[in-house]
């Protein structure tokens, strides 16, 4: 082997991580464009982008380096891209944060559970800290809404039986009044990642108690039935004590 022929050159796999490195960059930097372009040209959600070769032309990338930003951007929720339609803003959707939070949430529980618990930490300073606001904007239609919800969630918990869907609608009835939509879509987010935590934690553990839940919701109604802010408060903290108290098992 000719040693001195090899001497001064670079060996090929030194360079790899570098070369990943620059592409990452280079793919960030194109997602970056993109995204620029919707803001600058005051693209609306359902307003249709340029043509894969109209893009291709005014952003200076070849076919593969702009598909690989676009799909970048459909996993973040930003470009939803039809077949034989075209590209487009996508709706308003926090299915990407979703995903990546129930992920994290999971994979926690296998060390010790500690972001589980931020997460719940989050959801309950959302609803604690936002319920004040709720009660004072609460009219007799959401209090009617929220009442019919109670009242499956008792009649479930009186056959022992569980009842998912009644508790997402009464969390997000809560805040309705508040006429927020983005904030009711996060608010649902994190209610859909604590469910996951929750029912990860509950395929070891018998920790489902229908009866109590129920009648958990039944004195936070009664609560903003009587615009009391603070025992509502005091009884949403007091909703996540069971499964922070299992949190807490794991972290030890």
């Amino acid at each position: 082997m000719n040693f001195s022929a090899r001497r001064g050159k670079q060996d090929p796999l030194s360079t790899m991580p570098a070369r990943r490195s620059d592409a990452r960059a280079r793919l960030r930097a194109l997602t970056n464009d993109i995204t620029a372009l919707i803001l600058e040209r005051g693209l609306l959600p359902g307003d249709p982008l340029p043509t894969e070769q109209e893009l291709m032309a005014e952003l200076g990338v070849g076919r593969n380096s702009l598909r690989e930003a676009i799909k970048v951007l459909q996993a973040l929720g930003i470009i939803d891209t039809r077949h034989g339609f075209g590209m487009f803003v996508a709706q308003e959707n926090l299915n990407a944060l979703h995903d990546s939070l129930a992920f994290r949430g999971q994979m926690s529980l296998r060390h010790h559970g500690h972001e589980a618990s931020e997460l719940v930490d989050v959801r309950q300073a959302l609803e604690t800290g936002l319920i004040g606001l709720a009660i004072r904007a609460v009219t007799d239609e959401h209090l009617e809404a929220l009442e019919q919800c109670v009242s499956q969630m008792e009649q479930h918990a009186a056959r022992e039986e569980t009842f998912v869907e009644q508790d997402k609608a009464f969390h997000r009835i809560l805040f309705e009044p508040l006429g927020n939509q983005l904030l009711t879509n996060l608010l649902g987010v994190f209610w859909d990642v604590y469910r996951t935590i929750y029912d990860a934690i509950d395929s070891d553990l018998e920790i489902t108690q229908p009866a109590k839940t129920a009648q958990d919701h039944r004195d936070i109604l009664d609560a903003v039935r009587a615009k009391d802010v603070e025992t509502a408060r005091q009884l949403i903290s007091e909703h996540f004590h069971g499964i922070r108290a299992l949190l807490a098992s794991r972290e030890v």
